[in-house]
């Protein structure tokens, strides 16, 4: 069980196993933060979301680009009970839970473009696409309960650092803001190996809704039923069957910025 400690105290109060136990999702609720691991990560938070960093954990010097923040200086073997990865990579940032991560209600500021990740339970996949939203644009991405947590460990490493640089929820109910956003004048294109629109659907779009299903199951009905466009990408069925999740979403995003 978590320790109580206070993320904002002096980090001589807070034992290792504090920062090891990050890696579950109830201890991260409990104590507001979660890590980020690796330099060129945690460079990417900080130009996202300087704010965001509460803490660095390194395993000797710390680079002098974390000057700005506390730094708890540790020994390699307590690292290595810390990080929870194979190859851990000596330095680690403590990093606040955004705000409303797990709340079903949409943000202010929504922006032009969302990307809706419906039961994707990859945690690669899912930091992957996280990863493609915030390079080519999209300023939010809406998860669902059932997917991968999107502050795991593993979520988070694949996202690169990039797991700041979009806004996120992670949903119960997602169909309502869905509906929503059509409301705003967002087209809702769902993405469906039985869809019978092609890229060309993605032309002039100002305001878009991609949504992306689980790996073997596809979107639902209920998300289907309610899409603007069913957009199928063109593939040799013969050769490949069908497109790795994270594949598609690369595709359709590069599209939506190249097509618009």
């Amino acid at each position: 069980m978590l320790p109580e400690v206070d993320i904002n105290m002096p980090e001589q109060v807070r034992p290792l196993k504090w920062y090891r136990e990050l890696v579950d999702r109830k201890a991260r609720l409990a104590a507001g933060a979660f890590l980020v691991e690796g330099g060129r990560a945690i460079r990417q938070v900080i130009t996202a979301n300087p704010g965001a960093v509460i803490e660095i954990l390194a395993a000797g010097e710390a680079p002098p680009a974390y000057r700005e923040y506390p730094v708890r200086k540790v020994t390699e073997s307590q690292f290595r009970y810390i990080s929870r990865s194979q190859t851990p990579q000596g330095v680690l940032a403590v990093v606040r839970l955004p705000a409303d991560i797990y709340s079903d209600r949409l943000p202010a500021d929504i922006g032009d473009k969302v990307l809706l990740l419906e039961d994707i339970q990859d945690p690669g996949n899912t930091g992957a696409l996280i990863r493609t939203a915030a390079a080519f644009g999209f300023s939010g991405v809406i998860l669902t309960e059932n997917g991968a947590d999107p502050l795991s460990p593993k979520v988070v490493q694949s996202t690169a650092g990039a797991v700041l640089s979009v806004w996120l929820r992670r949903m119960k109910d997602y169909l309502t803001p869905v509906r929503e956003l059509q409301k705003r004048g967002y087209t809702f294109i769902a993405a469906d190996l039985k869809g019978n629109a092609g890229p060309e659907v993605l032309q002039s779009m100002k305001k878009l809704l991609l949504a992306l299903g689980n790996e073997a199951a596809g979107l639902s009905d209920s998300l289907l039923d309610i899409a603007n466009y069913r957009l199928r990408i063109p593939t040799l069925p013969e050769k490949a069957e069908s497109l790795n999740v994270a594949a598609c979403g690369a595709i359709l995003m590069y599209l939506s910025v190249q097509i618009s």
